[in-house]
């Protein structure tokens, strides 16, 4: 029996990729780095998950033979530019830069009117889920969903299953009686890890990845229905 629905944000509910590119160059040019990332390398920065994470990675491959002593300059400017990069990414959202992928707000619509349990699980940062969120479906956003587990919760990034683990404990719910929805191998790995029977959207940041265990792989979730799912769904559990 399908009881919930559980959703990555970046990628998934919404093409967000090219905005965080933009917010990331943004908040380079405001500290005056001289960094500069286009779309092939930022492709390839995103098998690093997480933004600080990401900024920390490039950063030890173009100045790896710069030392921090103590380690507490390199963590500041990472906090520094994650901070500007995250204004820069709410405000491009306010501007409408950034809009929900296609059948995703029918598919949430249609998930609550049948009872279905909606959830969040993704290791990005809460605030840039409440601006993306808060625009795309309104100020009541937070309702559509039981449990949101993200980056201030589940330290520990995609591909480790972490989040799903612990949206399914917050769920009281067994993996069997969920369905997950991904974008990415990294996140589909973490799915996977967590027992969960996964729904790949790929985007053009991610078409290229191995999607081997994915339930389904479809380029949108236009035109799915509950119906579907649950019918995928049970094909999986047979």
């Amino acid at each position: 029996m399908l009881s919930a629905l559980i959703f990555d944000v970046d990628g998934t509910l919404a093409d967000t990729e090219h905005a965080h590119l933009a917010a990331f160059n943004a908040a380079f040019a405001a500290e005056g780095l001289g960094w500069q990332w286009d779309v092939p390398l930022y492709t390839e920065l995103l098998t690093v998950s997480g933004g600080k994470e990401r900024i920390r990675h490039y950063w030890q491959q173009v100045n790896g033979d710069v030392r921090d002593i103590d380690g507490t300059a390199l963590d500041a400017l990472i906090d520094h530019l994650h901070t500007v990069k995250t204004a820069a990414y709410e405000q491009a959202v306010r501007d409408g830069s950034v809009r929900l992928r296609p059948g995703v707000l029918e598919l949430l619509e249609q998930a609550r009117r049948e009872g279905l349990t909606l959830a969040i699980a993704t290791t990005t940062s809460p605030v840039n889920i409440a601006a993306l969120l808060r625009t795309a479906i309104g100020p009541d956003w937070s309702s559509y969903f039981a449990v949101i587990e993200d980056a201030s919760t589940a330290p520990l990034k995609k591909p480790h299953p972490q989040v799903y683990r612990q949206t399914l404990q917050r769920l009281g719910l067994p993996a069997a009686q969920c369905l997950a929805f991904e974008d990415s191998a990294n996140g589909l790995q973490s799915a996977l890890g967590a027992g969960l029977a996964t729904i790949v959207t790929p985007n053009d940041f991610t078409a290229h990845h191995d999607f081997t265990g994915a339930l389904r792989v479809l380029p949108s979730l236009a035109g799915v229905s509950v119906a579907q799912l649950r019918d995928w769904h049970a094909q999986a559990r047979r």
